[in-house]
């Protein structure tokens, strides 16, 4: 029986990532991998969460089990900085621990349609992974154009969608830090977007994976909390893997809210059904390091020093940039300084990209979507000359 199936194709990041560690040059640059990495290149684990681990070491005493939901305390500490100081919003709001994001994203799905959504528009381009998700579990897939060619976010073909959507759909949007474009929605345009959602009835699916990364804790968050002020009903899936640096360690959250508060038994019933099905329960450790960052003042200071040093070093990155739009001529660099969070997606042809990696040891995926956090002030000159070239510029 097995030997029916069909060969998958690799993934291309994967590839990626293997080509890069084979280039004998020592001046290779990757800008493939989406992971943060310091002017150093590492990708080091958090002050607060080492220091979190070792408290854990000292004082957990047991590794049993918890149950679908997770690490309650987990999910309870991250509300206010994800819906702000009402996070009970009139006792409508529950949440669960996921395995990262993308275990929340498949649950968001997964109960949007055992609720009856039948079809979730998405922009494009996004997150791959997130059209694969919604194909899994099977709904239909509706998509629009999220960035314009100026790199600002097409705002009127989601409304456009959100207007003429069937009671069924559903729209999954990207809370800040777009992936893969870096374009996000102005406070203005997610008014907009809120007041669409209120009218229409479509169910919002909110995916927040770079908290922090972009202009700030409370600035990244303020549309999300738009929406979730003016419609009935939402789903919010949250990742720590970014902001927290616990990337292997799978730690996500994933949040319903009900029009009332009487229909959120039902919901999160169902919610833990899907989840028991799918992974039993969530991975601990990361949610428990969270947790106890979150629950400790010094520990959440040193959090969000260190949270602000990686917002500013991209943002230094993305004005560096900038700053040579007039060297690299028809890539529109200018407009990365608008952008925010860890990506960005440069109109290079395949050849282009093919030359930046065989002739400059330059990796990046085969859109154009590049990371930021992987230039720093040794390697920046080297990647803006490298554009030129690869241009003719």
């Amino acid at each position: 029986m097995l030997d029916q199936l069909d060969a998958q194709s690799p993934d291309a990041l994967l590839a990626l990532i293997k080509m890069h560690a084979q280039d004998p040059r020592e001046d290779k640059i990757d800008l493939g991998v989406g992971v943060y990495r310091t002017n150093d290149g590492a990708t080091p684990v958090f002050r607060a969460i080492k220091a979190a681990e070792q408290k854990l070491v000292d004082t957990q005493d047991s590794k049993s089990y918890l149950g679908p939901e997770g690490d309650t305390g987990f999910v309870d500490a991250l509300k206010p900085y994800i819906f702000g100081k009402d996070a009970a919003m009139g006792g409508r709001l529950e949440g669960m621990q996921t395995p990262g994001g993308t275990g929340a994203v498949r649950l968001a799905v997964a109960l949007s349609k055992a609720a009856g959504v039948q079809r979730v528009y998405l922009g494009t381009p996004s997150w791959p992974n997130h059209a694969q998700i919604l194909e899994d579990v099977g709904v239909e897939t509706g998509t629009f154009r999220h960035a314009a060619p100026d790199g600002t976010a097409d705002i009127d073909a989601l409304l456009d969608v959100i207007v003429n959507a069937r009671a069924s759909d559903a729209v999954l949007l990207h809370g800040c830090c777009h992936n893969p474009t870096g374009v996000d929605y102005t406070p203005e345009q997610w008014d907009r977007i809120a007041d669409a959602l209120a009218d229409s009835g479509v169910l919002p699916i909110l995916d927040v994976a770079y908290h922090g990364l972009g202009l700030g804790l409370e600035e990244d968050v303020a549309g999300v909390r738009k929406v979730l002020a003016k419609v009935p009903e939402a789903l919010v899936a949250y990742s720590c893997d970014k902001n927290f640096g616990l990337y292997r360690d799978r730690v996500g959250a994933f949040y319903m809210i009900a029009k009332s508060a009487d229909d959120l038994p039902a919901i999160t019933s169902n919610a833990n059904a899907l989840a028991r099905a799918n992974w039993s329960m969530p991975p601990d450790h990361g949610g428990a390091a969270v947790r106890t960052v979150l629950r400790d003042d010094a520990l959440t200071a040193t959090w969000l020093d260190e949270l602000a040093e990686m917002r500013e070093r991209m943002r230094r990155v993305r004005e560096r940039l900038a700053a040579a739009d007039n060297d690299v001529p028809g890539l529109n660099l200018a407009t990365l300084a608008h952008q925010n969070g860890l990506f960005a997606v440069l109109p290079l042809s395949k050849d282009q990209i093919v030359s930046l990696r065989e002739d400059h040891g330059i990796y990046m995926a085969g859109s154009g979507r590049i990371n930021v956090a992987g230039l720093h002030e040794g390697n920046t000159a080297k990647f803006i000359a490298a554009l030129a070239d690869v241009t003719g510029n």
